[in-house]
């Protein structure tokens, strides 16, 4: 079975990939949920998320360590989707796996289109980077397939000084920059309720006048911000003039 959370889609396209080149059955991650009974496939588990800062994203770490499987004796596969490199993101990933006393067979990462834009420097891609990116991304997933099937060795794109991002700059990341607080609204909201609905933990709520507010259990997936029709969803002052990005339904 595939396991895969997904912001803005990448990592969805990436799972649904993978699930038509190996027979697995692809779906969503449920936050909610105390336990998720295996589907389709029962002799491996793959994991899908976007990496968040050099990182598993904390909602998919906490899920890990909580949740229940019929895992026993079952190897364990992670997929990331990182804009340019997913350093250590594996080893994270490992670490968390071995505490559930589970089996971390292999580890792989594909490149998709950046979406992170609450900082300084950071903005999606040109439409062209996307655009190639996304074109590229059903050949790599066929050799990470393969090496599913097989257990052959893991795929990655470790990039430049792995161990500071995912060892100093990650734990700094989700403790000071995963604050939900500076989200709010612009005057361009019509309160049509859009962001509320998709958000993957509930954590919007429309307010008596039409208007949303976010909560405190927020993922940090910006699908709020990227998916809003009017473009009416921000983030302090660190999204102006920033660009807004949603993966196509299908590649």
């Amino acid at each position: 079975m595939i396991l895969y959370f997904s912001g803005t889609g990448n990592t969805r396209l990436a799972a649904d990939r993978l699930a038509r080149l190996t027979g697995d059955q692809a779906v969503p991650i449920d936050f909610d949920a105390a336990s998720m009974p295996l589907q389709g496939r029962r002799d491996r588990i793959v994991w899908c998320f976007p990496t968040y800062s050099w990182g598993p994203p904390p909602v998919v770490a906490d899920f890990i360590s909580r949740v229940r499987l019929e895992a026993g004796g079952i190897p364990h596969f992670m997929l990331t989707t990182c804009g340019d490199d997913m350093a250590y993101t594996d080893r994270r990933w490992k670490r968390l796996i071995a505490a559930r006393g589970w089996q971390a067979a292999g580890a792989f990462a594909v490149a998709m289109p950046n979406t992170y834009v609450l900082m300084k420097g950071f903005d999606v891609d040109s439409p062209e980077t996307a655009a190639a990116k996304l074109a590229a991304m059903p050949a790599a997933m066929e050799p990470i397939a393969e090496a599913i099937g097989s257990g052959g060795p893991d795929i990655l794109i470790r990039g430049s000084w792995p161990w500071v991002k995912s060892y100093v700059i990650y734990p700094w990341f989700v403790r000071h920059a995963m604050l939900p607080r500076p989200f709010h609204h612009t005057g361009a909201c019509t309160g049509c309720g859009g962001c509320a609905r998709s958000c993957p933990l509930g954590n919007i709520a429309m307010q008596p006048g039409g208007t949303p507010h976010w909560g405190n259990r927020c993922a940090m997936c910006l699908r709020c911000y990227h998916s809003c029709p009017r473009n009416a969803v921000a983030y302090g002052k660190a999204t102006a003039g920033k660009g807004r990005y949603m993966a196509p339904k299908d590649i």
